[in-house]
């Protein structure tokens, strides 16, 4: 009956619906133009859209409609979209970010890990590593976030399944999500779309790593995966200036030749000031075709190399987190944009994968080893 409407209890349905893009409540942000109540129990929800062809369009109208729903006396929900002008936009971002853009895992109380995961070279399954861990974490309840910074060998979005652009309000960012992992690569401001190349010189990589970091609304995070080029060029040494308090984790092959080099992006760390937190030996078996035993089929030992070897460079024990077999399908799930902790969960491989992402995970969020920025007062 319209009696046991209460507005209140409206109010209180919408205050549960997030932006999927924001992540915050739709109430929260101004995104609730009105509501309206019949006579008859028909409630009609206007709601702002941040912008005209928002993609999430259909996603919020089913989230408000779910949410009013339930509420006792309801007999029929529907919801208007209208967009923002610029004022509320602006009012938006400023809301958000405040006045200026900076980088919130760069300040001393950020509660988000930043993971950035090196190679020393090209082809040892960096990108794969990455991607599945990002996912692995995201399945487990946490909210993840990935950068890809290989600027020029981009893979993530293709990895990932992302077809969907970033939304931008006000020149803030919002990441796509796949997979429960919110994602910015270049590839959606490249015009020439993926085949394009990205021909920047130094302090334009520096300057598109620094927008991914300060320009995107990365809400709320529990970790930040970064995807980082191989080697120790532009890119490594931005993320050290940029994001001081980032941890790395070094992916590396059984070879000598792969594991040596892997050394080298690890022993970066200790230049500029970054802790190591472990690294992976990828492609360390192959299963035999005819017994099914597995075989070393591209070499032994690099893991234990690196590990040993930044052990020592560093004066603490870096552990070898993971050994991750070689699967073919870990390749395949790259390109069709299904990761392989989720096509396969049972498979070997995301056996590992998911024993590690959790293992990373097991370090609660807190300000315990963190270095605050204050300076003691000195004694009278």
């Amino acid at each position: 009956m319209p009696a046991l409407l209460d507005p209140a209890a409206i109010d209180a349905a919408l205050a549960t619906v997030e932006d999927p893009e924001i992540r915050r409540p739709i109430t929260e942000i101004g995104m609730v133009k009105g509501v309206q109540i019949g006579d008859d129990g028909h409630v009609v929800v206007s709601v702002y859209l941040t912008v005209a062809g928002c993609p999430m369009r259909t996603e919020i109208t089913d989230r408000v409609t779910r949410a009013v729903t339930v509420v006792p006396g309801v007999a029929r929900v529907s919801v208007d979209l209208d967009v923002m002008n610029e004022a509320q936009r602006e009012e938006l971002r400023t809301k958000l970010r405040g006045p200026a853009a900076e980088i919130p895992f760069a300040k001393a109380g950020s509660l988000t890990r930043v993971l950035a995961v090196t190679s020393g070279k090209g082809g040892v399954g960096k990108s794969s590593v990455t991607v599945n861990l990002a996912v692995a974490m995201a399945a487990a309840g946490r909210k993840v976030g990935l950068v890809d910074a290989d600027i020029y060998g981009h893979s993530v979005p293709r990895m990932l399944g992302l077809t969907q652009p970033p939304t931008m309000v006000q020149g803030l960012i919002m990441p796509p999500q796949a997979h429960g992992v919110s994602a910015i690569s270049i590839l959606p401001f490249k015009p020439g779309g993926v085949f394009e190349p990205v021909a920047f010189r130094g302090p334009m990589l520096h300057r598109a790593l620094e927008q991914f970091l300060s320009d995107v609304w990365w809400g709320d995070l529990d970790v930040l995966l970064l995807d980082l080029p191989p080697g120790t060029g532009d890119i490594a040494m931005s993320t050290a200036q940029l994001l001081p308090n980032a941890e790395l984790l070094v992916v590396t092959t059984p070879q000598t030749a792969a594991a040596e080099v892997a050394v080298r992006a690890g022993m970066l760390g200790s230049k500029v000031r970054q802790r190591v937190v472990g690294l992976f030996e990828n492609m360390f078996t192959f299963p035999c075709p005819h017994y099914g035993e597995p075989l070393a089929e591209v070499g032994m030992g690099g893991g234990s190399l690196v590990a040993e070897r930044l052990s020592r460079e560093f004066d603490t024990a870096v552990p070898l987190l993971g050994k991750i077999p070689f699967d073919v399908r870990l390749r395949e799930g790259g390109d069709n944009g299904r990761p392989l902790v989720l096509a396969e969960p049972d498979a070997p491989a995301s056996a590992e994968l998911n024993r590690v992402a959790n293992g990373l995970l097991s370090r609660p969020r807190g300000l315990a080893g963190m270095s605050l920025g204050l300076t003691p007062a000195g004694r009278g």
